[in-house]
């Protein structure tokens, strides 16, 4: 029997493992809450051994709970900080190793539920209907209903939703899977391939869908759907074929797009079958769609082969990022593109590292999670680093012989969990065949208790600079006082160049001053892009800058976006400059932000109360 691996659940995991799970939930607008029940299928791991179930739960309101049709004795504990109050339900009689029980639970969600956020209409961009949609990254699943809330335990899912909008969910839609139901519908959808909880989604609205591919769509607002079809319709099959040559063919089946309100806290959130994404990818210029790139590989990296904690969740990240941008350097036939990327990247994990200090522990591309929030320790980190022990491990072997890694890495452990050093063991296994004995050396060099546990940044590889230099190379003009801007100077650019232009600016060791700032903002059309990506960039010097003149677009941008990739650097850059402001804006869009990101910001702007967050 494996021990237990991840120290943020309280299920006893080893003792039992769910198989398959039904929710059979009503989504109650008017009381915002999920009600209804789930069943559990559990395996038994033991002899008889484990007289009782230990399930994670979080703020749940439970009814009742029958085990295989008979109301066992169960109580729910008090809470442990972060990982909730843990539900246990008695075996008395265990089970055979290998034998099924079955859980039924009738639950509702509460008003303290951290993986839904409710929206009202006003909230919404045509004001019609109210919003719903799930968020269960790292251990919120536990909110919405008693599970085995770790990325260590996979389960087959079936979804029977009833709602009276349309209803979206981490499964394939069956046929005919809509059922009237009084004023409401039922919605139907099964998910085949095993899938941790956090990987658990809905979303219920007024939601309209268009074709973008041969096998996806985008599902939006109505008001919404024709400029997302064309964002994202030329693009979604060839980011398609480019990760199927890179790995193995796709296993899901459909690959669709949900673009969600606003307040969405994250670029994307890989959910199968339908990715959530951020409206902030729809700008209107094509320049943000990478996010999808990378979605949609880790439908390979993280949803097929799957880190076994939130310790290891560099394993999902790294691989997700290097994925990523082999897809992008393929769709544009230049390895200047990865090149390209992975600047930009190392510039963000620099910020990050210089935020938590060298030496912190969330700098770790391993860290311990025992007592924490694993949304706490949420940075650019696991992507960035992990990429780099990923590119590290790539450039060692060579380009030809880690191509022949990939599928063999995602074919070994698909539908499975991992931790670092059974990834290590699967690489040295694998370059252990007598046709890589000239590679013995090299990887014999490999420091992995380094890798994994040395904080800081890793070696930093020489990039091919090509597309970067002419954006320094302008950044280096804007130091001199007598520079005359034009708009020509960007407009051949594409939007990432772009911010790799503003982010050199703003690293300048001296800042623009305030009429340079507002100069940069206007021959540029930096204040009237609809391009969050960019906007943020350009308020970041304008708030180095001190120009005071540009706080107000600040906090509008603020009350518009909710992603936390641009809302967490705007408040603490806006808090150093102006406290009562990023104060005010964010007390007057509380309520618009995700319960996570409401929290972290609290956090950030030094208004939540000390301690580990509960």
């Amino acid at each position: 029997m494996a021990p237990v691996r991840d120290p943020n659940t309280l299920s006893n995991y080893a003792e039992w493992r769910t198989k398959h799970t039904t929710a059979n939930l009503k989504v109650d607008f008017k009381q915002k809450c999920l009600r209804g029940s789930v069943v559990l299928e559990l395996e038994s791991q033991t002899d008889r051994t484990s007289k009782e179930i230990i399930l994670d739960s979080s703020y749940l309101s439970l009814s009742s709970i029958r085990l295989n049709s008979v109301v066992p004795e169960w109580e729910v504990k008090e809470r442990v900080g972060p990982n909730g109050s843990p539900v246990h339900i008695s075996v008395p009689n265990g089970a055979a190793k290998g034998e099924m029980v079955k859980l039924e639970i009738e639950l509702a969600t509460t008003e303290k539920c951290t993986a839904l956020q409710w929206l009202t209409p006003a909230q919404t961009s045509n004001k019609k209907a109210p919003f719903m949609f799930s968020q269960c990254q790292a251990i919120h699943a536990r909110s919405i209903f008693p599970c085995q809330d770790t990325p260590d335990v996979k389960s087959t899912y079936d979804f029977v939703i009833t709602s009276p909008h349309v209803v979206i969910a981490s499964g394939v839609p069956l046929p005919a899977s809509t059922e009237d139901a009084g004023e409401d519908k039922i919605y139907k959808f099964q998910q085949k391939v095993p899938i941790p909880s956090y990987l658990f989604a809905l979303a219920s609205g007024d939601i309209a869908t268009a074709p973008i591919g041969k096998r996806s769509c985008v599902a939006t607002g109505p008001m919404e759907l024709e400029a997302s079809q064309w964002e994202l319709k030329d693009d979604m099959d060839k980011f398609l074929d480019a990760a199927e040559k890179i790995v193995f063919p796709y296993r899901w089946g459909e690959y669709n797009v949900l673009v969600l309100p606003p307040s969405f806290p994250y670029g994307g959130m890989e959910n199968p079958i339908f990715t959530f994404a951020t409206p902030t990818i729809i700008s209107g210029d094509k320049q943000n769609i990478d996010v999808i790139a990378h979605e949609l590989a880790h439908s390979w990296s993280g949803n097929l082969v799957t880190s076994c904690s939130w310790e290891h969740f560099w394993l999902n990240e790294g691989w997700t990022m290097y994925l990523e941008r082999r897809i992008l350097a393929s769709i544009h036939g230049n390895d200047a593109y990865f090149d390209f990327s992975a600047i930009i990247g190392w510039n963000h994990l620099e910020e990050a590292i210089e935020e938590y200090g060298e030496n912190h522990e969330f700098t770790k591309l391993c860290i311990s999670h025992k007592g924490i929030d694993p949304d706490d320790a949420f940075s650019t980190v696991p992507y960035e680093k992990g990429f780099h022990f990923i590119y590290y491990l790539d450039r060692l072997v060579g380009r030809e012989n880690f191509d022949k890694f990939i599928p063999h890495y995602f074919g070994k452990w698909a539908n499975k969990s991992l931790d670092s050093y059974e990834f290590k063991d699967t690489f040295l296994e694998f370059f252990s065949a007598p046709e890589y004995a000239g590679l013995k050396d090299k990887i014999s060099e490999i420091d992995w208790e380094g890798r994994f546990f040395n904080t800081g940044l890793p070696p930093k590889p020489e990039f091919n600079t090509s597309l970067v230099d002419t954006c320094y190379e302008l950044a280096e003009k804007w130091k001199q006082k007598d520079f005359s801007p034009n708009p020509s100077d960007i407009s051949s650019w594409t939007g990432n160049q772009v911010l790799v232009f503003l982010n050199t600016v703003r690293d300048s060791e001296k800042p623009l001053t305030a009429e340079q700032s507002q100069l940069l903002g206007k021959v540029y059309g930096l204040l009237g892009s609809k391009n969050a990506e960019l906007k943020t960039a350009y308020f970041q010097i304008a708030m180095a800058a001190k120009d005071s003149s540009a706080y107000p677009a600040v906090a509008e941008l603020l009350g518009q976006v909710g992603r936390m990739k641009f809302v967490r650097p705007l408040f603490r850059s806006l808090n150093k400059v102006d406290h009562e402001l990023a104060v005010k804006t964010f007390e007057a869009n509380r309520e618009f932000y995700h319960p996570i990101c409401r929290q972290l910001v609290e956090k950030d702007l030094g208004l939540a109360a000390a301690g580990p967050s509960s």
